[in-house]
């Protein structure tokens, strides 16, 4: 086993045990839809949805101030002008502060953290004024989110298969209703070798592989050189070209590899089973800490989280001493040039206030407990 001052794997990561379990989830899940399309990643999927909404040069999108920019670039991608809106307390867009700009086509709402929400008002909002509503699902491939399952609210949904699935690559657009035609181009053979070979080397840097770690590690060894140290700086300011390079669109439009259509069929019962105990196990391991608090309280009955948010008063220090000792965590510090500063916005202070541990299947309880331990020594200094 992996020892728990390893750098923890910030994704999932293939091993034996996948193989095992349960297939069903015991949720719904987003590929529920009945119209659903695989893509090369979350982003791409957004890129599509966008085409798939006819969204033209000149045309407005809504998107929320808090983000990761690869939420945004695939909108600008497709020519539209983003127009970005405040969050409430709920992480949902604060509708009476929005007033969308002529020719507005959709507003992307993201469901935050896979701790999905109803988005009834939201729903009413888009309806009321002729805008389509793109349920982001990034963070939430499964859950019930409210009164409908989770990607169930949108005219479209878009999801990160790799986020929640052991695969190199993946995304997917979903939709209720039949999906526009979409000519993607096949991955080639370079690409489906990549998609082995990255799963062989996230699987034995992890001694997920009993029996190929030791060959493959020392392969993988000669063939990368040592590790690289993560960093906490604070991100430095980028213009949006900078931005949009970063974010690289370049194989949205291609098919992914066929490893990710195989591993999308793996049992899905211990996915959501272990990102509930690890939940969990953040949870009440950061209860109590001062200057800190879980951002959304105990986790829902049908969700299947992503991350579990920690709003610390003063985040600088844990951040550099989590990110120091590789832990799974991040922020999304880093903000698409353009954004407004709005009056109460809860989306401004989460960029830096809230860490985002992740808790995904494939992290091991040491790892969890090293979290968790660091925190307690940089919180009660």
């Amino acid at each position: 086993m992996p020892s728990h001052h390893a750098r923890q794997p910030t994704r999932p990561t293939f091993g034996w045990d996948n193989l095992g379990g349960p297939r069903g989830s015991g949720l719904p899940a987003v590929d529920d839809l009945p119209h659903t399309r695989l893509l090369t990643s979350g982003r791409a999927a957004l890129f599509a949805a966008m085409k798939a909404l006819a969204v033209q040069p000149g045309d407005s999108v809504l998107a929320p101030s808090y983000h990761c920019p690869t939420l945004v670039a695939p909108l600008r991608a497709a020519g539209a002008a983003v127009q970005f809106y405040p969050l409430g307390a709920d992480g949902l867009p604060a509708l009476d502060a929005i007033t969308p700009a002529p020719r507005t086509r959709a507003l992307v709402v993201a469901q935050l953290f896979g701790l999905p929400r109803s988005l009834a008002a939201v729903r009413a909002w888009c309806d009321a004024r002729g805008i389509a509503l793109v349920e982001d699902c990034a963070h939430s491939f499964f859950g019930q989110a409210g009164e409908r399952p989770v990607g169930h609210w949108g005219d479209l949904a878009t999801a990160s298969v790799s986020k929640f699935f052991p695969v190199a690559e993946g995304g997917l657009l979903a939709s209720a209703r039949p999906l526009p035609a979409q000519a993607l181009q096949p991955a080639g053979a370079k690409q489906q070798v990549k998609a082995w070979v990255d799963l062989l080397e996230r699987a034995s840097e992890q001694h997920r592989l009993a029996g190929l770690n030791a060959p493959l590690r020392a392969l993988f060894r000669l063939k990368n050189g040592p590790p690289r140290p993560q960093s906490a700086a604070t991100p430095r300011e980028m213009t949006e070209a900078e931005m949009m390079a970063e974010c690289d669109l370049a194989r949205s439009e291609k098919a992914p590899p066929a490893l990710t259509q195989r591993l999308f069929g793996l049992p899905r019962g211990r996915i959501v089973e272990r990102r509930r105990a690890h939940y969990d196990t953040l949870y009440r391991g950061t209860l109590g800490l001062p200057g800190a608090r879980p951002l959304l309280g105990a986790l829902p009955a049908q969700a299947a989280p992503y991350v579990m948010p920690l709003w610390v008063d003063d985040p600088e220090p844990a951040y550099a001493a989590l990110r120091a000792a590789g832990c799974a965590v991040f922020r999304w510090d880093r903000v698409w040039p353009g954004v407004p500063a709005f009056h109460d916005d809860h989306g401004a202070r989460w960029r830096t206030q809230v860490l985002q541990l992740l808790c995904h299947q494939d992290l091991q309880p040491s790892m969890l407990a090293r979290t968790c331990e660091l925190l307690k020594q940089t919180l009660t200094r």
